[in-house]
């Protein structure tokens, strides 16, 4: 016999599943971030400068504020979504929630995801430092012409071996922040979903990183200045993707 059915009854969590889109929907996922940056551009741009003297700030700390920024990049990364999450809504957006990840109880998850993103990314320019130590010492052992080559062959190969290896660690913590803190996913689990969308949906992923590569190059010339654009247009594209490849959230 069943047992009754006590109300109001509990939704099932989220399972993380995601759906295939068109490689032509980045472009509607940055028509999204560029109409959520005209939503509110003062509250956008004021989020921007806070989050830029942050991690300015932490940065300047040698080795561990480095460390530090990767722990917090997810946290900062939900407080710009909840900025595109209002004004997606219709509600007023606030410079004060760039800190919802910090004031959340998914503070927690959110931290584990920047420790397992720190993990690979440190642990990708260890391996890229070992090979370009090893070509290095392998070039002063075989001497002048040859050595060169040695030294600069252990360099390529770091340089492709980061390229391949950076791939997957991006696909798993690009959705990861916003399951984790919209949907109370473990930050495994989130990844783990994160992943899976990425790799569903590669092309239109690969088509949208190199058009936010290129915008990040432009932005970074006019003394950073163009940070205070891109960042928001990036988040706010970013939120479109998730809810656009995420459809069931």
């Amino acid at each position: 016999m069943s047992e009754p059915q006590t109300f109001p009854l509990i939704p099932a969590p989220f399972s993380g599943s995601s759906r295939e889109v068109e490689a032509g929907a980045c472009f509607d996922w940055l028509r999204q971030g560029w109409a959520l940056f005209l939503g509110n551009p003062g509250v956008w741009i004021g989020s921007t400068v806070v989050l830029l003297v942050m991690l300015m700030a932490i940065s300047i700390v040698p080795l561990f504020g480095q460390i530090a920024a990767h722990l917090l990049a997810p946290l900062f990364s939900v407080g710009m979504l909840k900025l595109a999450k209002r004004l997606a809504e219709g509600d007023d957006p606030h410079v004060a929630d760039l800190f919802s990840g910090f004031r959340s109880q998914r503070s927690g998850p959110l931290i584990m995801v920047g420790v397992l993103f720190a993990a690979g990314t440190f642990g990708i320019a260890f391996i890229a430092f070992l090979l370009v130590s090893g070509g290095v010492i392998g070039g002063v052992v075989t001497g002048k012409v040859g050595g060169i080559g040695v030294a600069l062959g252990g360099a390529m190969l770091a340089g492709l071996l980061v390229m391949v290896l950076s791939i997957p660690v991006i696909m798993a913590t690009w959705f990861a922040p916003a399951l984790v803190y919209f949907h109370d996913m473990t930050p495994v689990e989130a990844m783990k979903a994160s992943f899976a969308a990425g790799a569903k949906n590669w092309l239109a992923m690969c088509v949208f990183a190199t058009f936010l590569v290129i915008a990040l190059f432009f932005a970074m010339l006019p003394m950073l200045l163009g940070l205070l654009l891109f960042l928001p247009v990036f988040s706010g594209a970013v939120y479109a993707s998730y809810r656009d490849i995420f459809a069931g959230a």
